[in-house]
């Protein structure tokens, strides 16, 4: 039998769920629906904008995506969407 390795994210995934940290949800079937509502309404993209930024703050982005997976573009979308529903807050620096 061939024996699974798994990836560091994996490893991790797997020990949060031994620690005890994932919960069941009650209703399934309204949290699918709420959670497909959210996406249709943050994918649905009608309107182009044109935006000029560092070539540094880019290039930050662009790297941070590629790790993610996803488009810059799609990223730095999804940070301003974040942003305007109060999911993503100034950090404090002191």
């Amino acid at each position: 039998m061939k024996k699974t390795v798994l990836d560091a994210e994996e490893k991790d995934i797997l020990e949060s769920y031994d620690r005890g940290e994932w919960r069941p949800i009650k209703n399934p079937n309204v949290e699918i629906k709420k959670l497909r509502e959210y996406a249709r309404n943050t994918l649905q993209k009608d309107k182009r904008i044109n935006i000029r930024m560092s070539s540094k703050d880019l290039d930050q982005v662009q790297v941070i995506a590629a790790q993610e997976g996803i488009p810059y573009q799609t990223l730095i979308s999804s940070i301003i969407h974040k942003y305007v529903s109060g999911y993503l807050l100034e950090k404090k620096r002191a």
